[in-house]
């Protein structure tokens, strides 16, 4: 028996890296799950693949978080197919970097759009179904960068800052009708594709090292000397997911080896 068996969830943002993770491991604790992504071919195929692996009922379709009526119709259609929802994890986002002064608006107002305003649309969902299956636990994967700004990293701090404020105000509204919600404040995960495909790349170009250099100069950053992994994250959304946490709700907790301690 699993910490979560025969809990039903939703995650966003689940085609790959830490929200594949996510899903694999509640179903490992019991859940059957629907993952949700723009990546059609991605969802599906790590929906399958875990499905298979754990034994799970486990379905991927594909959702933009954005779309406030798709979300809608879609929790409805998660909640149909599992027989209820216990569990939304609001995972998915995007991150764009740069110079502040020659920044692109688009892609600033974007930022916004996924991180804060996806993860309002989702929550607020989810919170709707739950009302009428006695409760659940809403979790947002947030950031370290929702607690401190970041350089250069200007849209991503303001939608994960607005984001620990939108945790506590839902959580205020909803906990006197069994609904919690938290937020997981990672470090870097260093190992994860936004980072080996993407952010060594630009981080190297814009900083004159090697990426080798680039990992090792976010490493030395941490007290515990490692970057953070896809279990050390999992480990606290089955807490928060789980009965165990159930006098917890508006927090925003951090798993940055000490990087970030407030």
């Amino acid at each position: 028996m699993g910490r979560l068996e025969g809990k039903k969830a939703v995650v966003t943002g689940a085609a790959q890296g830490l929200g594949a993770a996510i899903v694999e491991r509640l179903a490992e604790e019991g859940c059957d799950v629907v993952a949700w992504d723009l990546n059609r071919a991605g969802v599906e195929q790590t929906a399958r693949q875990i499905g298979e692996r754990t034994g799970r009922k486990v379905y991927g379709r594909v959702l933009d978080v954005t779309d406030a009526a798709a979300a809608r119709s879609a929790m409805d259609e998660a909640a149909d197919v599992l027989g209820g929802l216990d569990i939304a994890v609001c995972n998915a986002g995007v991150l764009f970097a740069g110079d502040s002064i020659g920044f692109d608006i688009a892609q600033w107002r974007k930022v916004i759009e996924v991180n804060l305003v996806g993860y309002f649309i989702t929550a607020r969902e989810a919170a709707r179904v739950m009302l009428k299956f006695g409760g659940g636990s809403i979790i947002q994967i947030n950031s370290k960068s929702g607690k401190k700004g970041s350089y250069k990293n200007t849209p991503y701090c303001a939608s994960k800052f607005g984001g620990i404020g939108v945790t506590q105000s839902l959580a205020y509204e909803f906990a006197e009708k069994n609904i919690r919600v938290n937020a997981v404040c990672p470090g870097n995960l260093l190992d994860s594709p936004l980072w080996v495909d993407s952010l060594y790349k630009q981080y190297s170009q814009r900083l004159g090292l090697t990426e080798a250099e680039v990992r090792q100069r976010y490493i030395d950053q941490v007290p515990m000397k490692r970057g953070c992994t896809y279990r050390d994250v999992t480990n606290l959304v089955v807490f928060l997911a789980s009965d165990e946490s159930g006098y917890m709700t508006g927090q925003a907790i951090n798993i940055t080896g000490g990087q970030e301690m407030r």
